[in-house]
Formats: C-alpha cells, sequence, structure tokens
C-alpha cells in the first residue's frame, strides 16, 4: 500500500514515525509517496492551511499534536512559519530511492517538528543527507532537476485524481484511502485482510 504525506502535515509527522513498524508487524509493504497539499487547498479555495485559517480548528490540531507526541515520546516544537515551505524537501524525498525516502523523511519531520527547524533550506537538509550517508551535494542538484520536478508534479496530481483530503494517507492496492494518523492502523488492517 503507498503512504501518502506531506512535509508540511503535522499529522504526518508521527504518521511518519510510526507507519513503518505497524507494516511490519502486519506483513504489509509501504511505498511511501511524498506529495504536495497546495494543490489540493487551491482546489478548495483555501490560499493557507485550514488550521491557520479557521483558528478553533488550528487551536485544536495543536492541542491534539502535544498529546500525541507526548504519547509517542516524540519532541513537539511548532515550526515558524507554519506551514512550512516544504516543495525542495518533497522533491528531495521524490529523487531518493525507495529504501532511503522513509529514514530521510522522518529525519526530516524530526528536524522541523522535533527541532523547529526550517525544512526549506538547504542549510537544514545538507546535514540530514550526509547523516543517511548521501552526497548532499549530488541530492540537491539531481533534485532539481526538470524531469525530478515534474515528477512531484505528476505525484501532486495523483493524489488530486485518487481523491486524496489531506495528508497522511493510506492508500491500498484497491483504492481505499484512509486519512490521517489515527486511521493507519485501520488502512494496514484492511489491506491486510485484503
Amino acid at each position: 500500500m503507498d503512504f501518502w504525506y506531506e512535509f508540511a502535515s503535522t499529522y504526518s509527522y508521527p504518521a511518519a514515525m510510526r507507519v513503518e513498524a505497524l507494516a511490519a508487524a502486519r506483513g504489509v509493504a509501504v511505498t511511501w509517496r511524498p506529495f504536495l497539499l497546495g494543490p489540493i487547498f487551491v482546489a478548495q479555495g483555501w490560499r493557507d492551511s485550514p488550521f491557520n485559517i479557521y483558528p478553533a480548528k488550528g487551536r485544536y490540531m495543536w492541542r491534539d499534536m502535544e498529546r500525541i507526541c507526548a504519547s509517542m515520546g516524540l519532541p513537539l516544537v511548532r515550526p515558524d512559519p507554519f506551514p512550512q515551505h516544504s516543495l525542495l524537501t518533497a522533491r528531495i524525498a521524490l529523487v531518493l530511492g525507495d529504501d532511503e525516502r522513509p529514514a530521510f523523511s522522518r529525519k526530516v519531520y524530526r528536524a522541523e517538528f522535533g527541532e523547529g527547524r526550517p525544512i526549506a533550506e538547504p542549510a537544514t537538509l545538507a546535514p540530514i543527507l550526509d547523516g543517511l550517508g548521501l552526497d548532499a551535494d549530488d541530492v540537491l542538484v539531481r533534485a532539481q532537476n526538470p524531469d525530478n520536478k515534474e515528477r512531484l508534479k505528476l505525484q501532486s496530481a495523483r493524489a488530486i485524481e485518487i481523491g486524496l483530503p489531506g495528508a497522511p494517507c493510506l492508500v491500498t492496492v484497491d483504492g481505499e484511502v484512509f486519512w490521517g494518523n489515527d486511521r493507519l492502523e485501520d488502512g494496514l488492517d484492511w489491506a491486510l485482510r485484503r
């Protein structure tokens, strides 16, 4: 099944930290699919995160994230600005191999939501890549390649085509969509039953 996630998405943070262990416990293979929520928001007439547009929703989300992260032993620092600009990070994740993408993504989430670091900055991303044994300069160049930029556009268009309502989402091979960190178990169990 596919794990669709957006680096600027708060709920994608705890989901990214637990989806692989949950999937492995069930024997379900997961492919990580980075995408951009911006086009989905624009299609709904939003120019910002709904958590900023609707203050009550935003207050609830941050308190909910505090509870979730505390229960998982994850640090939580509200990034400034929120949401973070995630275009470069998504391009990097997409250019990485399937085996490299999960570790990179988890480290980015830890830097962003665990330490409050800016994920649009190569100064944040290069040490993460180097720490994974990757050549940061090479990866940053490949990420900005026009073909990779087009891949991300197509990936984000695919998210719209599937009908993803937000991030994170699990999408099963039979097309069932499970939206949210709190739906990971449901999605994986559905896939296991199929």
